[in-house]
């Protein structure tokens, strides 16, 4: 798990809102910087440093917006309801997907994004609530071919048992 997750987990739910604010906003403005250079270079090739700007705020602006919308509406439902369940993810991803039909002007996609947002919310509750990684983290990575199980290219292989130097 990434050090801004665990920023955003160091404390239970209902609690520290300003730190679960920064880390869902931080993640959510690298994300928005990404999408933003992707479409710099290769799509809209904005003139000048003001458009670059805009075409970054385009993108940065309704991800932090869809952040914030999910942190502070799971904050409000865990401190109304009292209680911490999936409901209150649930809820946050709705929220987050009203802002991004607002953002693309499209009720149609703001309601196919609360299902898609509330499906991916609900099994990231399901994780925290029964220890598994959502994303889990390889400690190895393998680069190769299709047979890439037989040949190990990895630069930090260790020696094989009878390994003997040649003089």
């Amino acid at each position: 798990m990434s050090a801004i997750l665990q920023g955003y987990y160091k404390h239970p739910e209902g609690q520290d809102v300003f730190g679960k604010m920064l880390a869902t906003n931080s993640m959510a403005l690298g994300a928005g910087l990404i999408f933003s250079k992707y479409d710099i270079l290769f799509i809209t090739k904005p003139k000048g440093y003001v458009q670059t700007l805009g075409r970054c705020g385009y993108f940065c602006g309704p991800f932090m917006g869809m952040a914030t919308a999910f942190t502070m509406t799971t904050y409000a439902a865990n401190r109304l309801r009292g209680k911490d369940d999936t409901w209150n993810y649930i809820l946050g991803a709705c929220a987050s997907a009203g802002v991004f039909g607002a953002w693309r002007r499209s009720f149609v996609l703001g309601c196919e994004a609360a299902l898609y947002f509330s499906i991916v919310a609900a099994i990231k509750k399901l994780s925290i609530n029964e220890g598994w990684e959502f994303f889990p983290h390889f400690d190895k990575h393998e680069y190769g071919h299709i047979r890439y199980l037989q040949n190990d290219f990895t630069l930090t292989e260790e020696r094989p048992k009878a390994y003997i130097t040649k003089n």
